[in-house]
């Protein structure tokens, strides 16, 4: 996984030649609860760095909650020293910055590929899975749908508004799918497209969502899993920046209305083998069987990861093709996976159940080990929704009821990592009970 430093200095200077007015690179990395974090490097010393120079920050910037405070976990954090850990320059994301008020660069890092990766990075255990599964010889390809609400830049005592729409300067308070409103948000769409592209990501099909405001970008399918993770990521950064640069404020916020559709992550996955071909499709779709029943036995385990916060488990049950259950079904959308319709060489599955704010390399982490542990068990699922409506397995809606679940369960542990699972169970613990330090102005209303 190491890239040879000549590689990376290339990329360094090729990247000065060509933005000469950047002085500046963001050198980022996701967290836990899924926030960049990272340090902004002279772009003299980022050549450095690539030139082999090494690259640290402390290792416990990725046990940030999701307000930014340290949670004593463990020894981490308060008994450790808090020390620095080795991280390196992930090729080929090294891309300027258009949002920003100065010109500037940024640049993913991580600890996997190092020689001593951080066991609970997000990034490493997405990376942990993958090479288990190369070395058995399956090869998935993916592709990540993240929906997404526009704002007013302005917040009213505290509370979102609803987008201006550029033509009328009306309210975009109408949920619809309606093609024109990609045309009246265009300005703002088509610079967040552009942006993405920008920045190395293979951007495709936008969609008018069914809230107000709400929309849908779609990405292709990459066999890199990671980078399929990284677009993902670096999405949501330059689409918030964009947003703002156009007066409106961007959230991936899974359930912002209680009203109206919360915004989801749809992940695409297939998988093949040395050869190419479809592993789902083989032996008349049995294999598919195996990994949607694989999966489905993990999804209650690993509902912490799908809906990582209170919010995310709003937007569960009650609205449009959101799933109150573990169920599965074909071309069915109010399955959490759903099996699309396509020839045996696209044969994937659509998972629908996790929210847009998710960890993207967490997810699919626990998507893929979900499949994994399906193949391997080679256990027939429940009957699909297009046979039995009712069909579907319970999975936890309360914050400490799903750390419970996933962090005693054996699968989990040993196929995500057990350190990871305890780190990152105590993470969300801990942000549950911040979250229940505060009285907000329902509880005095009702009980004062």
């Amino acid at each position: 996984m190491k890239t040879p430093s000549c590689t990376l200095l290339a990329e360094v200077r090729a990247f000065r030649q060509k933005h000469p007015d950047v002085r500046y690179v963001d050198l980022i990395a996701l967290d836990i609860p899924g926030h960049f974090y990272g340090k902004r490097y002279p772009v003299e010393m980022l050549e450095k760095v690539a030139a082999g120079s090494p690259l640290k920050l402390p290792q416990n910037a990725v046990l940030l909650g999701v307000q930014g405070g340290l949670f004593k976990i463990g020894d981490y954090c308060f008994n450790d020293g808090d020390p620095d850990a080795n991280r390196r320059l992930v090729p080929g994301t090294l891309k300027p910055v258009s949002w920003e008020s100065q010109p500037l660069g940024q640049m993913l890092i991580t600890s996997d590929g190092t020689d001593a990766p951080i066991e609970f990075e997000p990034r490493e255990v997405l990376a942990r899975v993958l090479q288990r599964l190369q070395h058995k010889g399956i090869h998935p390809v993916v592709a990540f749908e993240l929906e997404f609400y526009l704002f007013d830049k302005k917040l009213a005592n505290g509370l979102p508004q609803f987008p201006r729409d550029p033509l009328s300067d009306d309210a975009d308070d109408q949920p619809n799918l309606h093609i024109e409103r990609l045309s009246r948000f265009s300005a703002v769409l088509d610079d967040m497209a552009q942006t993405a592209r920008d920045q190395g990501i293979d951007s495709t099909v936008i969609t008018a969502e069914i809230g107000p405001g709400q929309f849908e970008i779609n990405f292709g399918h990459s066999d890199d899993a990671l980078r399929a993770a990284d677009w993902a990521a670096l999405f949501c950064r330059s689409t918030r920046g964009v947003a703002l640069k156009h007066g409106y404020r961007a959230s991936f916020m899974a359930k912002p209305y209680l009203q109206f559709p919360g915004s989801g992550m749809h992940v695409h996955v297939s998988l093949y083998d040395g050869a190419g071909n479809n592993l789902l499709a083989a032996h008349q779709q049995q294999p598919l069987r195996h990994a949607v029943a694989g999966c489905l036995q993990l999804l209650p385990h690993c509902m912490p990861i799908f809906a990582p916060n209170h919010n995310a488990l709003r937007r569960l049950g009650g609205t449009v093709n959101a799933a109150t259950r573990a169920s599965w079904g074909f071309e069915d959308r109010d399955a959490c996976l759903r099996i699309p319709e396509s020839d045996p060489r696209n044969l994937r599955i659509e998972h629908r159940l996790v929210s847009a704010d998710a960890n993207p390399y967490l997810v699919l982490a626990a998507i893929l080990a979900g499949l994994e542990h399906g193949l391997e068990t080679r256990q027939e699922p429940i009957a699909p929704l297009n046979d039995d409506r009712s069909s579907g397995t319970d999975f936890p809606v309360e914050m400490l009821d799903a750390v419970r679940a996933m962090q005693h369960h054996t699968v989990v542990r040993d196929t995500l990592g057990a350190e990871f699972v305890d780190v990152y169970c105590e993470n969300k613990r801990q942000d549950h009970l911040a979250f229940q330090q505060e009285i907000n102005a329902r509880e005095y209303r009702w009980f004062l």
